[in-house]
């Protein structure tokens, strides 16, 4: 099975794309996700990599590589979901930017986060009150219950936004023949849930709008009691393009080297054999022999259950 490292991992520790890629690949991963930290003279030292046949791209996560006048990469500068009608044509403007790039650079998938209703602080007082008093508690069982309601009532139309926005760029994911991923989030505020991303499958009905997993993420959700995270992973597996793989100490410490966290990585197995893109995604401070060990140890997993 193949592995792929994100860029977001040593971005910050070279100047050139060269530089960036020739390490990952030094370590023995297959290929590259281009992350979000990706500079624009970055990338245009990764496409020279790329055409000269040395390294494989599987994935993009947006925005890639970030716009000039941004200090830094983020996920999130803007939201296709936004309910600001700016902010969501920005979105728009960046994430075709980074399809074109995706497809320049050979990648079969770009990744992005869809979405977030304001509700903050949510999910930090969800976390806060889990870490305190348990998931049991009567305090987190209130505020569970509170932030379920605020959610229901303004996710419709962020969701509406959303299609908006896919309306859009779906026809120019069809041309680029790309996969466009919505990611799942660790937070309570996120758009899509694992509902809400089977209701947008349905609905749109077209192989180039996919699901991508992020196994640390899930394992959050579930720590908080929000989803059974193995049968969620399953449910959606018909739809998944791809995954971020990191470990989790309990309860939303992630983006560790496994198996430096509590993640039943055997309970995935599944992830071993299906088609789909399997890429490391840990922090920037994790030392390359921590990585080196996490993809044996999640090889050795997913391998025994075969």
């Amino acid at each position: 099975m193949d592995f792929y490292l994100s860029t977001n991992w040593n971005a910050s520790r070279h100047a050139t794309g060269e530089a960036l890629v020739d390490e990952i690949i030094a370590l023995g991963f297959d290929g590259v996700e281009l992350g979000y930290r990706l500079s624009e003279s970055q990338a245009a030292g990764v496409l020279r990599r790329v055409q000269a046949g040395a390294v494989r791209v599987g994935s993009v996560h947006a925005y890639a590589p970030y716009p000039l006048g941004a200090p830094a990469g983020h996920p999130e500068l803007y939201l296709l979901a936004s309910r600001d009608e700016d902010d969501r044509i920005m979105a728009t403007v960046l994430l075709q930017k980074t399809l074109r790039f995706a497809a320049e650079a050979g990648a079969r998938a770009v990744v992005v986060h869809a979405g977030r209703i304001p509700i903050t602080p949510a999910s930090h007082e969800l976390i806060e009150a889990a870490e305190e008093d348990g998931l049991t508690s009567r305090r987190y069982t209130k505020l569970w219950q509170r932030n379920q309601r605020r959610r229901a009532r303004h996710a419709r139309k962020h969701l509406e936004a959303l299609y908006r926005s896919l309306d859009l760029l779906l026809p120019l994911c069809a041309r680029l023949q790309l996969t466009l991923c919505l990611e799942n989030l660790p937070s309570w505020e996120a758009i899509p849930t694992e509902d809400e991303m089977l209701a947008l499958h349905q609905r749109y009905a077209s192989p180039h709008l996919g699901y991508w997993h992020d196994i640390g993420h899930g394992q959050v959700r579930e720590n908080l009691g929000w989803i059974q995270h193995r049968a969620a992973a399953e449910r959606l597996l018909p739809i998944t393009a791809g995954l971020h793989i990191h470990d989790v100490l309990p309860l939303a410490h992630d983006h560790l080297p496994p198996p430096h966290g509590k993640l039943p990585f055997a309970d995935f197995a599944f992830y071993g054999t299906a088609p789909l893109l399997r890429v490391f995604e840990p922090a920037p401070a994790v030392p390359s022999a921590d990585l080196i060990a996490g993809r044996l140890h999640v090889q050795q997993a997913w391998r025994a259950r075969q």
